[in-house]
């Protein structure tokens, strides 16, 4: 397939993602209810059990994929905590099918609506995919020698820390970026590119809709236009530093499930990327890792005597309900993030983290 061609059929897909995201669930759905192994004399009331957690899971899909971490990181404790009060427990394995289904769709969901929207720089995510992997699998590997408790305490320690390097971390650069792109767009007038909307000296990226685009100059710094216009700079330097955290992330993510994003986003905002493009980026490698560390913990659990997935014994009249429900979530959470400022997401995500590692220490002591 040529480059022109390739080119438009890109451009025609993110033109109508939405109707192919919506019709993934949707099919997926109709199967289920169709083909999928349910309970003898399963009827309406079977299919209709569980419909309050299309809001719960909306909710936490919206959450997490605004701020570009995993899904798991609310479905879990949401799972251990809050189902058992309104139905029956679920055990470990459960609990890893309903996650796992429900990520996949979310993950996918939100990653092309942040690459419709203009904010994911896909070159430092296959950087940063590429660097992670090997950890990656080494932790998912890991979980089925180490205790499951263990698995809880260091993630809550890392969460702890992230929560803390996040508070202390300084957002201001975003603010100078924008404060600075006039003196950009005045130095770039005789520029050829230009923005849908006119302006000179911004890229412009007819794939994508509205205003946006991206350019690296000589020095290294990226322009970024997003699709409502708002435009970014910054380099891609320190990719030591960023290679660090992911290898830390995607060794918790191997092990528990969820990490990489967590430990990441903090990694991106330290080295100045600004904080709407790192949670856009963040979403394509925690999607991939997740995918990964998924694909380990399913056919290494069976090989070595670990967990293992099972049709059979999966919860179907609840996956129909959060499927629809993180898909609908990824979607909104592009615009989400764009309508909050910077301090906002900035609080609320490290206030996030904080519960989270809360209630994984008293899950790893056997506090609830």
């Amino acid at each position: 397939m040529s480059s022109s061609s390739y080119s438009r059929v890109q451009r025609s897909f993110l033109r109508y993602q939405h109707i192919f995201v919506f019709l993934a669930p949707l099919v997926f759905v109709t199967g289920v209810v169709l083909g999928a192994p349910t309970p003898a004399g399963s009827g309406v009331s079977y299919w209709l059990e569980f419909w309050w957690l299309f809001p719960a899971f909306l909710l936490g899909a919206t959450i997490v994929n605004t701020v570009g971490i995993s899904g798991s990181a609310l479905f879990v404790p949401f799972l251990i905590f809050l189902f058992p009060l309104a139905a029956s427990p679920l055990d470990p394995p459960t609990i890893v099918k309903v996650g796992l289904i429900s990520e996949a769709f979310g993950l996918s969901s939100s990653s092309i609506a942040f690459i419709q929207y203009g904010l994911v720089d896909r070159r430092l995510a296959i950087a940063l995919v590429g660097g992670a992997v090997p950890f990656v699998v080494a932790g998912a590997l890991l979980s089925f020698v180490i205790p499951e408790p263990l698995f809880h305490a260091l993630l809550a320690i890392a969460l702890l820390a992230a929560s803390y390097l996040l508070f202390k971390a300084d957002l201001d650069h975003e603010a100078e970026s924008e404060d600075g792109a006039e003196d950009t767009e005045s130095a770039a007038v005789g520029s050829n590119a230009a923005a849908d909307g006119g302006q000179t000296g911004l890229p412009d990226d007819p794939g994508k809709l509205g205003p946006a685009g991206v350019t690296t100059d000589e020095t290294g710094t990226v322009t970024r236009v997003d699709r409502e216009g708002g435009d970014y700079q910054y380099t891609r330097e320190g990719y030591l530093r960023r290679f660090a955290n992911y290898s830390i992330g995607g060794t918790f993510q191997g092990l528990a499930g969820f990490g990489v994003g967590e430990l990441g986003i903090i990694s991106m905002l330290g080295t100045k990327v600004p904080v709407r493009v790192a949670i856009g980026t963040n979403h394509i490698v925690v999607a991939l890792t997740a995918v990964l560390a998924s694909l380990v913990h399913v056919f290494g659990g069976g090989l070595v005597g670990g967990h293992s997935l099972s049709l059979a014994s999966t919860p179907w009249n609840m996956v129909v309900f959060t499927v629809p429900a993180t898909v609908t979530g990824g979607q909104i959470a592009p615009y989400v993030s764009n309508a909050l400022s910077t301090s906002t997401i900035k609080a609320f995500v490290g206030g996030l983290f904080a519960v989270i590692s809360l209630a994984l220490f008293l899950m790893a002591f056997g506090g609830i």
